[in-house]
C-alpha cells in the first residue's frame, strides 16, 4: 500500500492527513492522533502510518502554540500547556465537522494522542459521545489532579503563579475524565504509561485506572519513561483495529 501524506489547513490549523493514496476520497473510519507538549505533528506521523496502512484516514493537527504554530512561551508556569490542550478541545469538532462536510468519514470515529495530547484525549470523551474509542499514551486522565500538581510544585519552586490559578483553569473540571467517569460509557480506552514517567506520575494513572475497575479499559503499563517505543505504537495500532470498524468503507 502506498500512502498519501497531505500537508493541509482546516481553518488555520495546519495539519497532515494520511491515507492509502488510492482511497483519498472515499469514506474511512477517521482517527485524529495528537502530538505532546513541545514537540509537533511530524513527531507522531510513524504512528498515524501505521494505522493508515489499516484502513483509516488519520489527521495529525499542530496544537496552538506548536510546530507551524509555534509560539513563546509564557514565564507563568503551565499557562501555554493548558492553553493548548483547551484549543486541542475547541478544535476537534472543527476538523471532524471539515472531514464529514467532504463525504470521507464513516459513523467511527478515534481519537488518540501522547502525553499532552493523551490528556486531549481524555478531555474529549467526557463532551463528545460520538467517539467510538480512545488511546491516551503517556497521559493523564485526571486533569484536575495534575494542576493540582503543578500549583504545589510551582509553589514551591518560588514560581509565579496568579491567586486564581484554579479559578482561571476552572474549565478543566468540565473534562477531567477521572471525576466524571460515567461519560466513558461502554467506549474502549487504551491506555498506555510507563512505570518511570519522569514528567506525569505513573500513579496518577494507576490510581485512576484502580478507581474504574468496571470500565473497559484497557491498561498497559511497562517499565519506560516518557517515551514511546515502536512496539507501543503497533499496540495502538492493534487497538483501533480491534474496534473501529472498516467493514462498511465503499
Amino acid at each position: 500500500m502506498k500512502l498519501a501524506i497531505r500537508k493541509r489547513k482546516i481553518g488555520n490549523i495546519p495539519i497532515l492527513e494520511v491515507v492509502d493514496e488510492t482511497k483519498i476520497y472515499e469514506p474511512m473510519p477517521l482517527i485524529i492522533y495528537y502530538h505532546g507538549w513541545q514537540t509537533a505533528k511530524e513527531l507522531v506521523l510513524t504512528q498515524g502510518r501505521k494505522l493508515a496502512k489499516q484502513g483509516f484516514r488519520v489527521v495529525l493537527p499542530d496544537a496552538a502554540n506548536h510546530g507551524e504554530r509555534k509560539t513563546e512561551l509564557s514565564p507563568i508556569p503551565s499557562l501555554t500547556f493548558w492553553n493548548s490542550i483547551q484549543s486541542n478541545l475547541f478544535e476537534f469538532s472543527f476538523i471532524v465537522d471539515f472531514f464529514e462536510n467532504l463525504g470521507v468519514t464513516t459513523d467511527q470515529i478515534g481519537v488518540g494522542g501522547v502525553s499532552m495530547g493523551g490528556m486531549t484525549t481524555a478531555g474529549l470523551l467526557t463532551q463528545h459521545p460520538e467517539i467510538t474509542a480512545a488511546a491516551c499514551i503517556m497521559g493523564s486522565p485526571a486533569m484536575i489532579r495534575y494542576r493540582e500538581r503543578i500549583l504545589y510544585h510551582a509553589n514551591a519552586a518560588g514560581f509565579f503563579l496568579p491567586h486564581d490559578y484554579e479559578q482561571l483553569l476552572g474549565w478543566i473540571d468540565a473534562y477531567d475524565l477521572d471525576s466524571q467517569i460515567e461519560t466513558l460509557g461502554e467506549r474502549p480506552f487504551l491506555i498506555w504509561h510507563g512505570t518511570d514517567d519522569e514528567k506525569i506520575p505513573y500513579e496518577h494513572i494507576q490510581d485512576f485506572v484502580e478507581k474504574h475497575p468496571q470500565e473497559n479499559i484497557e491498561f498497559v503499563s511497562e517499565d519506560e519513561r516518557h517515551l514511546v517505543r515502536g512496539a507501543t505504537m503497533d499496540l495502538v495500532t492493534d487497538f483501533f483495529v480491534e474496534h473501529l470498524s472498516t467493514e462498511n468503507q465503499v
